[in-house]
């Protein structure tokens, strides 16, 4: 196995922090209730954990680690809901199309961040780990 690249490590980082930081400034400077803001900020994290767990759950398998199928469900199960909620959310709010695909495609980058930064740090564990 080969150590990933720092390039691709630094466009995790940025793909990660591009689309947290966007949704956020976006959450901050909209004109939403509080109770909006806080539901859409807890689908973002919602989603962040669970997208994290699942590659995590993902790789674990793919290795020979013991994960319950239980767990696992969950995991996709709760990557699947997170979506959904953001996708629910933005179809019944007031908000221009411009504003909900700017939240999904921010959504969207930020997760995958999430994701691509922990396959990285795995990998890059794993080679530590063997040296």
């Amino acid at each position: 196995m080969q150590k990933t690249s720092n390039a691709f490590v630094a466009a995790s980082w940025v793909a990660l922090g591009a689309g947290m930081i966007g949704y956020l400034v976006g959450l901050w400077r909209s004109e939403m209730l509080l109770n909006e803001i806080g539901y859409y900020f807890t689908v973002l994290m919602f989603g962040l954990f669970s997208v994290i767990s699942l590659q995590k759950s993902v790789r674990d398998r793919i290795e020979g680690f013991p994960v319950t199928d239980i767990y696992y469900g969950i995991c996709w199960f709760g990557t699947i809901l997170s979506i959904v909620l953001l996708i629910v959310g933005l179809w019944n709010a007031t908000l221009l199309p411009s504003e909900k695909g700017f939240y999904g495609f921010a959504f969207l980058l930020a997760i995958f961040g999430a994701i691509a930064v922990q396959k990285n740090t795995r990998d890059n564990m794993t080679i530590t780990e063997q040296k």
